[in-house]
């Protein structure tokens, strides 16, 4: 394998929650993702980067209200001193969180960005990533989505793998979008260089 790209100091695992990978409501290939994301866990963890399990609070009645069995993250946690879950209210993960301040206390500077779903809250919080200066890398096989479903007059139905790649290609003029998940690298943050800004 070879790095296509300097190593990132964090993982953003986006809404890998019960409700979108288990069950009728799973999107397309979650098994597929579960195995890709499980393997960027694994490394981002022994690199010794940040991994951040990003949780969506849905509304009352949806897939993911907090508290009931969808809600829940699927993957296992490993919390401690560079792994941390932050629930969110909204699609982009730094809005009104933690998020922020935690990449920029570890001084990160160059993020990876996985999970559900590609068109909302992944492609909201890698826009958000780069507008506050980091790196991104959004590797291609490592979102997901749901297909959406025909609109009489307007389209037929578009599958969750096209949509997938309409996020990810609106913001690949500035992140890379076409890395694929085996091929990313992690290293551990070091401090902020006397002088930079930090997000």
């Amino acid at each position: 394998m070879t790095d296509i790209a300097p190593p990132c100091q964090a993982l953003l695992v986006v809404d890998v929650q019960k409700a979108g990978v288990t069950g009728g409501r799973a999107v397309p290939g979650a098994a597929g993702l579960l195995e890709r994301t499980a393997d960027l866990i694994a490394r981002a963890r022994r690199s010794g980067a940040l991994v951040v399990h990003l949780q969506n609070d849905g509304a009352p009645g949806s897939g993911d209200e907090p508290h009931t069995p969808g809600w829940a993250l699927h993957l296992p946690v490993e919390t401690g001193p560079t792994e941390f879950v932050i629930r969110k209210t909204r699609d982009d993960g730094f809005a009104e969180t933690s998020l922020g301040s935690v990449l920029s206390a570890a001084g990160v500077g160059a993020v990876t960005v996985c999970g559900l779903m590609s068109e909302m809250c992944v492609q909201a919080t890698a826009r958000t990533a780069l507008a506050l200066g980091y790196r991104v890398v959004l590797p291609h096989d490592a979102h997901a989505t749901q297909d959406i479903p025909a609109a009489p007059g307007i389209s037929e139905s578009v599958p969750a793998a096209v949509v997938s790649r309409v996020a990810a290609w609106a913001i690949s003029a500035d992140a890379d979008v076409t890395a694929r998940a085996e091929e990313v690298t992690f290293a551990a943050p070091g401090p902020l260089p006397q002088g930079s800004k930090s997000s």
